[in-house]
């Protein structure tokens, strides 16, 4: 039975969505995908209950198994930062609501899952995702194929023999692919601690 997979690219100007079942052997369909688009001279009240209406009209009409979110990670430009998370945060408390598991990714992890390399750009992530999803483009904008990648790395933990859709796969595991070895590898550096800085 496939494992259904909404992946959240978030964001406030765009928040990407995509539905992907996988199977057991990790063949990946894509069943939907769009993007979720507010404009900077809304309120941002208004933003938000936009994204909370879109994203609570997704999960109802596909009802997926888990959810994958993009972590907010380190960011330079700090009002991008702050609207990423505020739209995360309503996609988290929307799956919350449905008993939807939700697992965060760092976009290195998901770019180690798809390409195989945790630097890869946006043109070869999406490049990776139309081949996997059997596509003749990649979903566009870019914040499409970016949720697209989002569910196939966390769809691909899921599938893996042995794992459940929220277990965390060693690099060692067996019957990965490279690409998949290398995600793994990426997810556990970036859960190693860092050192406090002075």
């Amino acid at each position: 039975m496939a494992l259904r997979v909404v992946g959240v690219d978030p964001g406030l100007t765009r928040c990407g969505l995509a539905v992907v079942d996988v199977e057991p052997n990790r063949r990946a369909t894509l069943v939907d995908v769009t993007v979720v688009g507010t404009t900077p001279d809304h309120p941002l009240d208004e933003r938000l209950l936009a994204i909370a209406e879109a994203i609570d009209a997704w999960l109802d009409r596909f009802t997926p198994d888990v959810m994958a979110v993009e972590r907010v990670f380190s960011q330079l430009n700090v009002s991008t930062v702050m609207g990423t998370a505020q739209a995360s945060g309503i996609v988290i408390v929307s799956a919350a609501r449905r008993g939807i598991p939700v697992a965060l990714h760092t976009p290195t992890e998901v770019k180690a899952a798809v390409t195989g390399s945790g630097q890869a750009d946006k043109a070869a992530v999406g490049k990776m995702v139309a081949k996997i999803l059997r596509l003749d483009e990649p979903p566009r904008p870019a914040d499409a194929a970016d949720a697209a990648a989002l569910a196939i790395a966390h769809g691909w933990r899921g599938a893996t023999p042995g794992s459940q859709a929220s277990g965390t796969v060693s690099a060692g595991s067996s019957g990965l692919t490279p690409a998949q070895r290398a995600w793994a590898a990426a997810e556990a550096a970036a859960r190693r601690p860092t050192a406090p800085q002075r």
